[in-house]
């Protein structure tokens, strides 16, 4: 089914992209503890502002465009929102502009800041 927005395929009731790849907190930890992932963080400015993963990028997803990704520089480029349903909808985006990022936080920064792991502000 396609998503009224035109912005990829849908699963009914999960908001996202059967092509998504999903990570946990503590994958997304190691990876980051690493220097092996680059984490984009769609939520808006303020949310941003509130708390983020250390290193974290924000690029907010009403002006969100994959074009404007960085360059990974040989990382993995991991997006993140709250929850997970707007890193989803980014995710989309990326399939529809045929971007290679495929991946994304399970849980979001809610998960992220449970599992007890690092906030940045």
């Amino acid at each position: 089914m396609r998503c009224l927005f035109g912005v990829g395929m849908m699963v009914f009731g999960l908001g996202k992209s059967a092509k998504h790849r999903e990570i946990s907190a503590s994958e997304l930890a190691a990876m980051v503890q690493a220097n092996q992932a680059l984490v984009v963080d769609v939520r808006e400015i303020d949310e941003f502002a509130g708390g983020h993963i250390p290193g974290a990028i924000n690029m907010p997803l009403s002006t969100f465009q994959p074009s404007r990704l960085p360059d990974p520089n040989g990382k993995q480029l991991v997006l993140t929102c709250l929850g997970g349903k707007r890193s989803g909808m980014a995710l989309d985006k990326c399939v529809a502009a045929q971007a290679s990022v495929d991946t994304h936080l399970a849980g979001g920064f809610g998960a992220w800041a449970k599992a007890g792991l690092p906030v940045e502000r």
